[in-house]
């Protein structure tokens, strides 16, 4: 935890709409780097509760077992969302959100988090970082219950721009087998609307055809925590487990792709066997 940070807390869960637009409107006006001063606020919400039956959408679109009294391990992300926006969203965030890429996540969940719990969430920036190509924000959510840390992330968002840092080879390039295919999933072109719907996160480049090209996609693109949790819940995952992901290229909808996996390591891979997301997970 960051514990120089001052606290603020929340009475509720900021609304996502007003915070993706305040943030799309300054993103021209933000200086990303490496050294630039970020918000060193870890906003607190205490007293959460889970909406039941946006939960049960998000378990049906991600594919997770519904009617279940325990939380999703990537549902946690979804509840700390709206307050990672607050901070990002900022004029005192130097990372613009226009163009923001989610490029990795780790999630570590300590204990069974009932979804008729009542948790306490916090939500901070841990830092900046240089990248290959820009500037890299780490963000930390934690959850608790009855006092106790049970679930805790780090996300890590990248903000593009001109920069003299080497290149470094991409991370395909390695020598790799493809991981066994386990199954193909056919998606539908209204993934991103019903994730959306289910999240909250309605992001222009999932919702349709058109606003996605704005952004220079030829078609809406999946959201990246959707391809996560589809594969999480194909593999499965241990009570108290530990997991990373990283989102390696965008998945077009409609589209049809290949899950695999082996050893607790899982894939997503496209045509010709492009790589759109890689991961691993094991017990704690």
């Amino acid at each position: 935890m960051a514990d120089s940070a001052a606290a603020l807390v929340l009475t509720e869960s900021p609304s996502l709409t007003p915070l993706l637009a305040r943030g799309a409107l300054l993103s021209p006006f933000k200086k990303p780097g490496p050294d630039a001063e970020f918000p060193r606020t870890r906003l607190v919400l205490q007293g959460l509760r889970v909406d039941l039956a946006r939960l049960a959408a998000y378990e049906r679109v991600c594919g997770f077992p519904t009617g279940e009294d325990a939380l999703p391990v990537t549902y946690p992300h979804v509840l700390g969302f709206p307050l990672v926006m607050r901070l990002m969203s900022g004029r005192g965030c130097p990372l613009p959100l226009l163009g923001l890429v989610h490029t990795s996540i780790t999630v570590t969940r300590y204990a069974r988090m009932p979804a008729s719990g009542t948790y306490e969430l916090s939500v901070h920036i841990e830092g900046l970082a240089p990248h290959r190509r820009g500037t890299e924000a780490t963000v930390v959510t934690e959850v608790r219950g009855g006092g106790d840390l049970v679930w805790e992330s780090r996300s890590t968002y990248l903000a593009r721009h001109r920069t003299h840092q080497q290149a470094a080879a991409p991370r395909g390039a390695e020598a790799r087998k493809p991981l066994p295919e386990a199954a193909r999933w056919r998606l539908a072109g209204d993934v991103g609307r019903r994730y959306g719907a289910a999240s909250g996160d309605r992001n222009p480049i999932h919702l349709h055809p058109l606003t996605a090209r704005l952004f220079g996609f030829p078609r809406a693109i999946a959201h990246g925590m959707w391809t996560v949790a589809r594969c999480l819940a194909a593999h499965g995952v241990p009570e108290s487990c530990h997991l990373r992901a990283e989102f390696r290229a965008p998945v077009l909808l409609p589209g049809e792709v290949t899950y695999a996996e082996r050893d607790g390591r899982f894939e997503l891979r496209g045509g010709e066997d492009r790589i759109h997301v890689t991961g691993h997970v094991y017990p704690v």
